[in-house]
């Protein structure tokens, strides 16, 4: 992955949204988010293959859910780690909410260019540039404004699959520090489940990240997925935002 380029798959994956359904709310600027989408695009929306087109739909379907439940239940904080080019802060604004997009300063700084560009509202939106590969994302929260002692939804959309196991553990203990009791944290991991089914379109779905330059880092395996939230302070729940793909999971703090 070339560090002082924008992510290629983010971008992939913003297009893409474009041919999914999305959750409709009586608030919020859906049509920001579809603008960014459209100017990613340049005119011309591929047609994502079907393996990633099912995929897609699930993950959206599921991190569309997680963050309108949250908002709906009263949550007033809003992290988005690994932001990328998603669009939720301004498709699901609402009164009194904060957000804060986390991400790699390459990738962030050329979301910001767009959405000045397309005249899109960020006043309720913190931008904080970091490399998830690296140590204090707490503090770079902190530094921003975020009040760990207040709930707050948490979500890790599409990027544990990118970094290696101690720092996925580090992420998460991070996380977990900032972390009030109903705080959630939604992620998606790459976790390989017996029979689940879904190898033959793991693969395509890797080779095709592969041909963009940001090759998956590997599987976990169920056992090592249950380890590592125990030891990292986090434990799953389940509720209307369960998904049928492993590795979207909805967690709290222990």
């Amino acid at each position: 992955m070339d560090e002082r380029a924008p992510s290629r798959t983010a971008r992939r994956v913003a297009v893409g949204r474009l041919q999914v359904e999305r959750l409709a709310t009586d608030y919020g600027d859906a049509a920001a988010d579809e603008a960014l989408a459209r100017d990613l695009a340049g005119g011309e929306e591929a047609e994502p293959s079907a393996a990633f087109a099912r995929y897609l739909s699930g993950r959206t379907a599921f991190f569309d859910r997680v963050t309108v439940d949250a908002l709906e239940r009263g949550v007033r904080q809003v992290v988005s780690v690994g932001a990328g080019y998603d669009g939720r802060a301004f498709r699901y604004a609402r009164a009194g909410v904060r957000w804060w997009e986390v991400d790699h300063p390459a990738t962030q700084a050329d979301k910001r260019a767009r959405l000045r560009r397309l005249a899109v509202d960020t006043a309720h939106v913190s931008f904080v540039a970091h490399d998830l590969r690296q140590p204090g994302l707490a503090a770079a929260l902190d530094q921003a404004g975020f009040e760990p002692d207040a709930p707050a939804l948490i979500t890790c959309e599409g990027v544990m699959i990118y970094l290696p196991p101690d720092a996925i553990g580090r992420l998460l203990e991070e996380l977990r520090s900032v972390a009030a009791c109903d705080t959630r944290l939604a992620f998606s991991a790459a976790v390989q489940r017996p029979g689940d089914g879904r190898g033959g379109d793991r693969k395509r779905l890797w080779s095709a990240l592969r041909s963009l330059g940001e090759p998956p880092v590997g599987l976990l395996t169920a056992g090592q997925f249950t380890d590592l939230l125990q030891r990292t302070g986090w434990r799953r729940v389940d509720g209307e935002e369960r998904s049928e793909w492993p590795g979207l999971v909805l967690v709290a703090p222990t």
